[in-house]
């Protein structure tokens, strides 16, 4: 004895609630809780996995899918498409002995069928999934133009819409068994789509819309064109809405494909050019640096690179604070230190004393004054704190910098240094991810439009440390250099930059100087 549990129940809307019990061809719903067979009647396993018949049927006994009387057969209008497109297309409705309509069959080429249950429960009998919708109802090359839609229904509604039968000049329109179909089927119809000198497609205006036109391009290049739904999901809701005539004009007016990773039209590139901002940046306040690249630039990856020890740290606090003072939205993680310690570094550039440490701001009774800082540090709304946890990298950096732009409307972007994000254990496997790393921070600061801002440690040649390509993706390089052996004490503390690369703004060299006062912990242009 067999039980075959959670099917949908011939009486109730329930799609799970219907067990079954194959030798006795008897059930029950724990849903409606009606015992069955009701009035007499029961239902076989071929039955009720091909479609739930229920009371909608009269007569008793089993009734069994190929005993059904053909009067049940109709071809029935239905959102907006006609009997005779449905009779054209051979898509019949299965109605009830009250003229209910239960189901649809969609036939293809080779005879197999999709059974859409109403209102939109599918299923399938002898199905292929590597040949096309209405095929085998025009001849290959009987037109310049076939189209393609992603489903039956819309299918039948662009043939109807552009004249059916009674068009002076009748187009194929075929569609495509899913949105995403057998890699086999392009290999089975091929020939016959190539027989047409342009392929039309009305597909959904969505993801798998997209994917689906862009891989048709890529089999038939040069020849495919999309009609442009506007405001309506496909070409059916275009029929429903009573909009047959707006469709034909889109199908007309369908534009030759072109992917959104290509610009070509006159409108593409002016669109370009009046939507493109020009160069944003921010002033750093150093005016050697600003008078040769401006400032930080929005949209672009830089670097500041330097040996271990020279300041590059506290050099990128002095432009964190530059931001925080100019009301720019940003986020920085420091790898190198503690959480509290990167917010207490912006306390001191506020409060102008070393309060890096809580010993240091007790000693010097300024706990409330610290506090009050933190405070306005958040008040501001522009600064935002982040960071990775230790088993997360490269995929979590660049997932986190989306984040912080697309949610938080971050402009920059910073994080140093940027060979500590990759853990692995060599230095061959280390440089290979950071150098993909690099390329994928340059691509996504062009692509969100935000300055990702950077360290890089260096070796002894002054080259970056485990990879060169973090310069080579870089659009601006600053090297740091200070004389931490000088005997003068002015020397030893301060910091000189110099422009190695500056994509943006061209000019290059000596770029100023910082001063790290000790007492006060911050860095002052000289």
């Amino acid at each position: 004895m067999t039980e075959l549990t959670k099917r949908p129940c011939p009486h109730c809307e329930s799609s799970d609630a219907f067990s079954y019990n194959t030798e006795l061809q008897t059930g029950f719903c724990f849903s409606c809780k009606g015992p069955y067979p009701q009035r007499g009647k029961k239902y076989d396993q071929e039955t009720l996995e091909e479609y739930p018949l229920g009371s909608s049927f009269d007569g008793g006994g089993v009734v069994k899918r190929e005993s059904l009387p053909d009067s049940l057969y109709k071809f029935v209008p239905m959102r907006g498409i006609s009997a005779q497109t449905m009779e054209f297309f051979n898509v019949r409705t299965l109605c009830n002995s009250g003229g209910e309509p239960l189901q649809q069959e969609y036939i293809y080429p080779s005879g197999g069928k999709k059974i859409r249950r109403l209102p939109k429960t599918f299923s399938a009998s002898g199905l292929r999934s590597d040949e096309l919708f209405g095929m085998n109802l025009f001849t290959a090359g009987t037109s310049k133009m076939v189209t393609i839609t992603e489903g039956e229904l819309d299918a039948m509604s662009v043939w109807q819409m552009l004249g059916g039968a009674q068009s002076r000049y009748p187009t194929p329109v075929v569609s495509l068994p899913s949105a995403s179909p057998s890699k086999n089927i392009w290999k089975n119809v091929m020939d016959w789509l190539n027989s047409f000198e342009k392929i039309i497609l009305s597909v959904d205006t969505d993801g798998p819309g997209n994917d689906m036109a862009q891989r048709i391009n890529n089999l038939f290049p040069n020849k495919v064109y999309r009609v442009d739904h506007k405001k309506y999901k496909d070409a059916n809701e275009f029929l429903v809405a009573g909009k047959a005539a707006e469709f034909k004009s889109a199908w007309y007016g369908a534009q030759k494909f072109m992917p959104d990773n290509i610009l070509h039209s006159a409108d593409d590139l002016l669109k370009l050019f009046d939507e493109t901002p020009d160069h944003t940046y921010v002033p750093t306040g150093i005016e050697a640096f600003d008078s040769k690249a401006l400032g930080l630039m929005q949209g672009h990856f830089t670097v500041f690179k330097a040996p271990t020890g020279i300041g590059k740290t506290e050099l990128m606090r002095y432009l964190e604070w530059n931001f925080i003072q100019r009301g720019v939205t940003f986020a920085t993680w420091h790898l190198e230190e503690t959480k509290l310690r990167s917010v207490l570094g912006l306390v001191s550039y506020d409060l102008k004393d070393n309060l890096t440490r809580k010993d240091l701001i007790e000693e010097k009774g300024k706990v409330d004054q610290v506090r009050a800082s933190i405070k306005k540090i958040a008040e501001g709304e522009n600064f935002y704190q982040y960071f990775l946890k230790e088993q997360q990298g490269a995929d979590d950096l660049v997932s986190q910098i989306r984040l912080m732009k697309e949610a938080y409307d971050c402009k920059y972007v910073f994080f140093e240094p940027i060979q500590d994000v990759i853990t692995v254990g060599s230095e061959e496997s280390k440089e290979s991810a950071l150098a993909e790393l690099s390329v994928r921070l340059s691509k996504l600061a062009a692509d969100l439009n935000v300055g990702i801002v950077t360290i890089a440690h260096t070796n002894e040649d002054g080259d970056i440390k485990y990879c060169k390509m973090v310069g080579q993706r870089a659009s601006v390089i600053v090297r740091l250099d200070r004389d931490k052996d000088a005997e003068d004490e002015y020397d030893r503390n301060t910091t000189r930059l110099y422009i190695e690369k500056n994509r943006p703004a061209s000019v290059e060299g000596p770029a100023g100087e910082l001063f790290f006062d000790i007492n006060s912990f911050c860095m002052e242009e000289v």
